[in-house]
């Protein structure tokens, strides 16, 4: 699930609609509040189809229920009326809306110099709004751009003068402050900015879905950093303010698996899967069954993964890295791997996608292009217990014993139950490269011994060259 997958999700979208809006009486249930606002606009244009503020609330609408169930379909219905909202306006400050919004759109779709290009446009129209550069910032992050993506955050600030505090623009910059924290190594600060973006969505009143993603993106931060009943509560934080929120279950089902809870970690991905059928968990959950021992229950995830994400064309692009990972952790289609890896490569130049192609070169046996690619992946000294894990057994790999045992041991620091199945191969290769450093180490003690005996017998028996005794 959540490497920090590389993906930030875009919170553009949630503040664009619905920042404001006040809870109603009655309590909707997930979703029903964004399936309601799509009708709405979508009556509105009915009646008049020429009015491109409908057109760009729909749009918005569409953004945000693919944000909800996971379904990347809603981003095609989202391109096709953002795009009849700019063909109706285009050129004067009005336009900004559906300009900013259709960034979002391609960003979810890993088109990241469109997203780019588009959030610029909407800056371009001056109206004062700076959200667009959070998205700069979060297609230059995926670009492996980092400094430009800090640069373009720090754009992120409220402007000297203005009287009430803008609660959503410091929502923006505090969650992206998390991710740059967390990129360079430091997971308290990166910890400590989303905690505040977890008060601020909620003093907001964001969209429900949008206050629980920022939950549980506090919990994947706590889980990285080994807190896992910090981790816990902040993924149930995010179940009760949207119920049945797949990320959240998920989360939650990661963390039962590092308790060893196994069958409740079934159960729980189980749930995310009958909410949104993400291949993520497909793979999650097939790994679980065979922690349990059931590889019949965990071949038919395995066999899903594949099956949800190439559903469609744009399912395919969304989910390359996820399939050449899936394909590498499990030794199947390696070649496949490689060349889903080095696709992905081509839009998309962050760390994970670097450790994903590291990856892949390592399970295809070309270590010493692994190394390299690795090496890419660690260059912020990002603590990430998996990064640090695939670093440790490409160097194993290499027979660099040394960076193989810093590396893994690091992982395990981090936290001892990164993975339901790795953490328990780091300590297998630990205890190995611990036997075999010892084993060398006394080899070399007692070749000394070895040496001076020699020599002792060679001042004792005097030897000429011909192997005959001198007298």
């Amino acid at each position: 699930m959540a490497r920090r997958t590389g993906i930030l999700l875009l919170m553009c979208a949630a503040l664009g609609l619905g920042a404001q809006e006040k809870a109603n009486p009655r309590k909707a249930a997930p979703g029903e509040s964004t399936d309601n606002t799509i009708k709405f606009y979508q009556g509105r244009i009915g009646r008049d189809p020429d009015d491109f503020f409908n057109y760009d609330k729909l749009g918005a609408a569409y953004i945000r229920k693919a944000r909800e169930t996971g379904d990347v379909a809603y981003y095609n219905l989202a391109e096709a009326v953002l795009r009849k909202s700019l063909d109706l306006e285009s050129t004067h400050r009005e336009a900004i809306a559906a300009t900013a919004h259709l960034a979002s759109v391609y960003f979810s779709e890993h088109r990241f110099n469109d997203a780019l290009a588009y959030a610029e446009k909407a800056l371009s129209f001056g109206t004062g709004d700076l959200s667009p550069h959070a998205t700069i910032g979060d297609a230059l992050l995926e670009m492996g751009e980092y400094e430009r993506a800090s640069t373009a955050y720090s754009h992120l600030r409220q402007r000297e003068g203005d009287l009430a505090p803008h609660s959503g623009l410091v929502y923006l910059l505090e969650t992206r402050n998390s991710t740059l924290q967390f990129m360079r190594g430091e997971p308290q600060d990166s910890i400590r900015h989303m905690r505040k973006a977890v008060q601020l969505a909620s003093e907001a009143q964001m969209p429900e879905e949008s206050i629980a993603w920022t939950q549980f993106t506090l919990a994947e931060e706590l889980f990285q950093v080994g807190d896992l009943p910090g981790a816990e509560q902040a993924n149930q934080d995010a179940l009760k303010t949207y119920p049945q929120y797949h990320r959240a279950l998920a989360g939650l089902a990661k963390v039962r698996g590092a308790q060893g809870r196994l069958s409740e970690a079934a159960e729980l991905y189980r749930r995310a899967l009958a909410v949104v059928p993400m291949p993520v968990y497909a793979a999650a959950l097939g790994d679980v069954y065979t922690k349990m021992g059931m590889p019949a229950e965990a071949r038919k995830q395995y066999d899903l993964v594949e099956f949800i994400a190439r559903l469609s064309a744009i399912s395919k692009n969304v989910f390359n890295r996820e399939l050449a990972l899936f394909y590498a952790d499990h030794d199947i289609k390696l070649k496949e791997a490689l060349e889903f890896a080095q696709e992905e490569l081509k839009v998309r130049k962050d760390i994970y996608t670097w450790d994903c192609l590291a990856w892949a070169l390592y399970k295809n046996g070309r270590l010493d292009e692994a190394a390299g690619a690795m090496s890419k992946a660690m260059a912020l000294n990002t603590k990430d217990a998996l990064l640090s894990f695939h670093a440790g057994m490409i160097y194993l790999g290499l027979k660099e014993d040394k960076k193989a045992r810093d590396y893994l041991k690091g992982s395990l620091a981090m936290n001892p139950q990164f993975h339901v199945i790795y953490a328990d191969l780091a300590r297998q290769e630990l205890r190995e490269i611990d036997a075999r450093i010892g084993a060398e180490a006394q080899a070399r003690e007692e070749r000394p011994i070895q040496t001076s005996r020699d020599s002792w017998l060679e001042r004792s028996s005097p030897i000429d060259r011909g192997g005959h005794p001198l007298c």
